[in-house]
């Protein structure tokens, strides 16, 4: 897995997760939208390692208001305390709710990018949330 910090053509930095380099380079038009505005269209911003120590909400997620940050973590502890973690089995769980196979039910996990495309393909409703770095360790 890479870390990509990315930018929005309204500005708006943040960053995403993808399998390693060639996932960005042959991820489809749109399937990356930025957090704070919703737009699609997204490039990769500047880079630096990160050093040191991990301080606070503001620093977790560069670019992104403090508000913001603090309330994708109520929406993420809100998803944990109610819904079912099937880890990366999310796409089989997901298509077999969507089809009728298994009871409807609220669940959460990981997906890789061509698991969600497929996912959408088939008309399986999801929404992604991005994570935010932990900041209890």
């Amino acid at each position: 897995m890479i870390l990509f910090n990315l930018r929005c053509a309204e500005g708006h930095d943040f960053e995403a997760w993808f399998r390693d380099g060639e996932a960005w380079e042959q991820r489809k038009p749109g399937a990356v939208a930025c957090p704070v505005c919703g737009g699609t269209e997204v490039v990769k911003a500047p880079m630096a390692p990160r050093i040191g120590r991990h301080r606070g909400d503001a620093e977790a997620a560069p670019g992104l208001p403090a508000e913001l940050v603090g309330q994708l973590r109520v929406l993420r502890k809100t998803i944990q305390d109610n819904c079912d973690y099937v880890g990366d089995r999310f796409a089989e769980e997901a298509r077999k709710i969507h089809y009728g196979e298994k009871k409807p039910r609220d669940i959460y996990g990981e997906a890789s990018q061509h698991e969600a495309d497929e996912l959408v393909e088939e008309g399986v409703i999801f929404q992604r949330v991005p994570t935010l770095p932990r900041t209890d360790s």
